[in-house]
């Protein structure tokens, strides 16, 4: 009976350790990508984020199938969870300037809202155009 005990503990902290390792593998993939990211800003003179890079970096692995969406689904699902408190800091930073930014508050709202409502019909009008091309390419 104890070495079955045992063997049930070594088991769980094996198979602990075996989370702890796919976490850090998956932890890593994400952190490399973003490198690239870094790097491909540092090369390339548009005024892309470097962070977009290694998302298009990442969707392409994804799409081309180098990466398996399981080689990093629990590390994104735990950012994703996480990402609320990443806004902190930039909206603390925006309390700091607020001053400055009383000022042209009115222009900051009129462009938000103004381009909000472009991305919201543009939006709208490509899934209609999608939805009509798939609907004509079924009859």
């Amino acid at each position: 009976m104890l070495m079955l005990l045992r063997k049930s503990i070594t088991l769980k902290i094996f198979v602990q350790e075996l989370s702890a390792l796919k976490l850090f593998k998956q932890f890593t993939i994400i952190i490399f990508l973003s490198f690239l990211g870094e790097i491909l800003h540092a090369l390339i003179p548009f005024p892309i984020p470097a962070s977009i890079y290694g998302i298009i970096l990442l969707f392409f692995l994804l799409e081309r199938k180098v990466l398996r969406i399981d080689d990093v689904r629990e590390v994104s699902d735990f950012l994703i969870f996480i990402m609320p408190l990443l806004f902190i800091p930039p909206a603390v930073g925006l309390i700091d300037v607020w001053d400055e930014l009383r000022a042209s508050l009115t222009a900051y709202a009129t462009i938000i809202i103004a381009v909000t409502l472009i991305v919201m019909v543009s939006t709208g009008r490509i899934t209609q155009w999608f939805l009509q091309n798939q609907k004509e390419k079924e009859t």
